[in-house]
C-alpha cells in the first residue's frame, strides 16, 4: 500500500494554488482529469495533493486534522511564513508558538485560505 494523493475543498481554486505555490513551494502538475475546477500539486515521492474548487458547507476542520510535511532548515521556514503573513501555531492551536515534541523535533501549524490546518516540522533531520 502506497500513499496517492489528498484532496481538498476549496472556495477560490487561485487563492489556493496560489498559496500552496508560494508559502509550501509545491509545484502545479498536470491534472489528468482536464477539468477546470480542479489543480494538481506535487508533493513529492509520487504523492499529491489535489484541490478542487467548491462548497465548504460540510466541511469542518480542526487542528488534529491536517497535512504534514517535514524540513531540514525550520527557522528559514519559520522566517517565510513570518514575511508572508502567515501566523504560526502549536499542535493545540495556540497563535504565534511553535510546538517541540518530545523527540526534540520542532513543528509548527498553520492555516491555509480555507481553514485546512498544516504541519511543517524538521523531522527531515532524523534522516540524515
Amino acid at each position: 500500500l502506497t500513499f496517492d494523493h489528498y484532496t481538498i475543498r476549496v472556495t477560490n481554486l487561485d487563492r489556493s494554488a496560489r498559496f500552496y505555490m508560494e508559502i509550501l513551494g509545491l509545484q502545479e502538475i498536470d491534472n489528468r482529469t482536464e477539468k477546470s475546477h480542479i489543480r494538481w500539486f506535487s508533493l513529492g515521492e509520487k504523492s499529491e495533493l489535489h484541490i478542487t474548487e467548491g462548497n465548504r458547507e460540510d466541511i469542518s476542520t480542526n487542528v488534529k486534522v491536517h497535512m504534514a510535511m517535514r524540513l531540514k532548515n525550520f527557522d528559514a521556514f519559520l522566517e517565510h511564513l513570518e514575511k508572508n503573513g502567515v501566523t504560526p501555531h502549536t499542535s493545540k492551536g495556540e497563535p504565534n508558538h511553535i510546538t517541540i515534541r518530545t523527540d526534540g523535533i520542532r513543528q509548527v501549524y498553520f492555516k491555509d485560505p480555507d481553514g485546512y490546518w498544516i504541519e511543517v516540522n524538521e523531522a527531515e533531520l532524523l534522516y540524515d
